[in-house]
């Protein structure tokens, strides 16, 4: 499949990533479905995708009109057999299984040629195309939080990934007003590979109780970057980014190096996952 053949886009998963994406698709024109089992979690999004718009056209980025006609775009759905489309992304949880179990389901409703896209962090796209039937239209296609204004999105081929399947994900990256780039179905890929130890090694500083992670990121951000790593976390989803660390832990072997924190594993534990849960390393108000 080319990218003019594409008319509607369908995103499994309504959190973060999955509004966030769904979003980009209505913004670049097309026909959007976003599915969550959870109307609540439907409801949220729909609201945090206005207050998204709303945001542009405070920022004169957009208008009241384009603002109307991304939202007459979408489609909210709880009913997983409305994931019938020429791209179906899925945003869920970071769990091979059910990322499988998921896509093996919307495939006997759809197309063999309608391309299934990954939002995984790290899990393999081979190991995941090797489970679904033309495991060739699977792909990752892996966006950064939040999804509606980071740039970057990595294209990452499994095995037996079609050239023309990636190729037509990045011509879509770009025509949703994205820096896409190429990358091996390697732990990690790049950016996760790259970055696992900003947080790893800030966690490990925090457990020997060699400083706060206020101080931590105090002096972080005092040395350039404009997050330090427990805002960060708090922002991408501190369960989020225990579910990476730990996909990566065990992909490379349970190398010690990515060993993941028990501190992020409490905070995920006591439910304490960042902004989106209203605590994490620190405290927010809606």
């Amino acid at each position: 499949m080319k990218l003019d053949q594409i008319k509607k886009i369908a995103i499994a998963g309504a959190g973060t990533m999955g509004l966030g994406i769904a979003q980009l698709a209505a913004m670049a024109g097309y026909e959007t479905i976003l599915f969550d089992i959870n109307a609540p979690a439907l409801e949220k999004a729909k609201n945090s995708i206005i207050k998204n718009l709303d945001g542009g056209i405070k920022r004169g980025k957009l208008s009241e009109d384009q603002k109307n006609a991304c939202l007459e775009l979408i489609q909210f759905s709880t009913n997983e057999s409305d994931l019938i489309a020429d791209v179906i992304v899925e945003a869920i949880i970071e769990k091979a299984q059910i990322k499988i179990d998921l896509f093996n389901r919307v495939a006997t409703q759809n197309n063999p040629d309608t391309i299934l896209a990954t939002n995984t962090s790290s899990i393999p796209i081979t190991s995941i195309a090797a489970a679904l039937p033309n495991p060739e239209r699977v792909v990752g296609f892996h966006f950064f939080n939040p999804a509606h204004i980071m740039k970057l999105v990595e294209i990452i081929s499994g095995a037996a990934t079609s050239k023309e399947v990636a190729q037509t994900m990045f011509d879509l990256a770009l025509k949703m007003g994205k820096k896409p780039v190429y990358a091996k179905d390697s732990p990690g890929f790049i950016v996760n590979r790259v970055a696992r130890h900003f947080y790893v090694e800030s966690l490990k500083v925090l457990e020997e109780n060699v400083a706060s992670h206020e101080t931590i990121d105090a002096l972080i951000q005092n040395n350039g970057f404009r997050m330090g790593p427990f805002k960060l976390m708090d922002l991408i989803g501190v369960d989020t980014n225990y579910s990476v660390t730990s996909s990566m832990f065990e992909s490379f072997q349970f190398d010690s190096k990515f060993r993941p924190s028990k501190i992020q594993l409490q905070k995920v534990q006591a439910g304490h996952n960042g902004r989106k849960s209203g605590k994490g390393f620190y405290e927010y108000e809606d």
